[in-house]
């Protein structure tokens, strides 16, 4: 059964809808900040306080995660509610990924082409180590923002790491479905023997009542004759007494 306090409610719930509404307040941050001019200082206030909620995001879902694994194996909750609850886990993990992409959107830019990027930068060495660097998302007005070729270098390695980062987590989220696919196959089969083997017992108990019933019923008919042949011989007596007296 799961684990419950006083009042009868499930605290590891409690934590997963607060999850759900931090998330769903990053959401709505990211989307005002969206809104306002990137140069702007309510943009940077807005960026830093995301920055901050989404550290805190991961880490009360790495927190849920921790919960479940203790609780699945100290056996406090069933396997059923188990699985149920790594899944609900995976969901939020995918999205602290999706949140981290949000974070960044230049991010999709540097991973459709890695190349393109070092190309860059090899151009930028050969104009004298500097390059105009333009964002023009949503068709906006492109700002020149002048980066040395190592800032740019730089740069572009922390975007890959975060890439490989998202990969891993996402590795991670496939292997643990495909594990429990395997254990819910693993558990279907167990089941299927199982109800094999009741269903050759329940073949068996019902030959031995039938078996049983006949024996019985031969009893019963050899009972009833043997009260007969008392009641013949009793009359027999009782006339030879009557005959000599």
């Amino acid at each position: 059964m799961a684990l419950v306090n006083i009042e009868g409610i499930d605290p590891w719930l409690t934590e997963y809808d607060a999850c759900e509404k931090l998330f769903r307040e990053i959401m709505e941050q990211l989307t005002m900040r969206d809104s306002e001019p990137k140069t702007s200082k309510v943009y940077a206030s807005l960026s830093a306080n995301i920055r901050l909620r989404m550290k805190q995001y991961t880490r009360e879902v790495q927190q849920l995660k921790s919960k479940v694994e203790e609780a699945s194996k100290s056996r406090t909750i069933t396997f059923e509610e188990a699985e149920r609850r790594t899944r609900q886990v995976e969901q939020l993990q995918s999205r602290d990924i999706q949140l981290q992409k949000l974070y960044d959107p230049r991010t999709k830019d540097y991973a459709s082409s890695r190349a393109s990027l070092l190309k860059s930068g090899s151009s930028a060495f050969a104009d004298g180590g500097t390059t105009s660097w333009a964002a023009d998302e949503d068709d906006e007005k492109p700002l020149d923002v002048h980066v040395t070729v190592t800032d740019l270098m730089s740069h572009q390695e922390q975007i890959l790491k975060e890439q490989d980062k998202g990969l891993e987590e996402l590795c991670k989220v496939i292997a643990r479905q495909k594990e429990i696919g395997q254990t819910i196959s693993n558990e279907v089969n167990h089941q299927n023997e199982i109800i094999d083997d009741l269903a050759d017992h329940m073949e068996r108990t019902d030959e031995s009542l039938v078996n049983k019933t006949q024996q019985v019923r031969n009893i019963h008919s050899k009972d009833r004759t043997l009260g007969y042949w008392v009641v013949i011989i009793l009359l027999f007596i009782a006339i030879v007494i009557v005959a000599l007296v």
